[in-house]
């Protein structure tokens, strides 16, 4: 008997199977077609299972979206991971963080790429809804990889490898923005070939 029948039973017997599908359906929902759009109903339906397996793992819909965004953000961290096992000095570090990037917008999604999912969350969260800060704090880990690898890289020279940072922080943003705006990963190709410029000038 499966957790659409009984969901209570179901989630007993295959402890996280339900939870898993939920957050499954909720990020194809999400990123296809936006939070506010996405209904309860249309998540359940598309995990295959009742509506109150839902409540049984998540308080509401909000937490649901708590733990898409929380989910994404180690998404990118587990490509971030796998990029920095390849690589062998801090310049590579750096183009990791951008090749993860591109690893993200190369997944295929149901209606496309559309630029980065946690931006584009928050792009429909109010003013101080704790999902923003999430997603904030995640922004924030991605620049301080990009600062520590810099520092590696220029370790007498701590103002700059913080400036540059930043600057490759801005670089990979726009990129990503531009990148969802044409449904393509072309712009990341090209901030990474101009980041891998600018560290060659260093």
């Amino acid at each position: 008997m499966d957790d659409t029948a009984t969901p209570a039973a179901g989630a007993r017997k295959r402890p996280g199977s339900a939870r898993s599908r939920l957050l499954a359906a909720a990020a194809r929902r999400f990123y296809a077609d936006g939070v506010a759009a996405t209904g309860i109903d249309t998540i359940t339906a598309e995990a295959g299972v009742a509506k109150m397996s839902l409540y049984n793992n998540f308080s509401s819909k909000a937490d649901l979206v708590l733990a898409y965004l929380d989910e994404r953000h180690e998404e990118w961290l587990g490509l971030y991971r796998q990029r920095l096992a390849r690589v062998r000095d801090p310049r590579g570090g750096v183009l990791a963080v951008f090749d993860a990037y591109a690893d993200h917008a190369a997944f295929a999604y149901e209606r496309g790429f559309r630029g980065c999912g946690l931006l584009n969350a928050a792009a429909e969260l109010p003013a101080g809804h704790e999902g923003r800060d999430l997603v904030r704090r995640h922004k924030e880990e991605v620049e301080a990889l990009l600062a520590g690898h810099l520092a590696e890289l220029l370790p007498d020279r701590p103002d700059n490898a913080r400036a540059l940072a930043e600057q490759l922080s801005f670089l990979l943003e726009g990129a990503m923005a531009r990148a969802g705006l044409e449904g393509a990963g072309t712009r990341l190709a090209h901030a990474r070939a101009l980041a891998a410029d600018l560290l060659d000038r260093l």
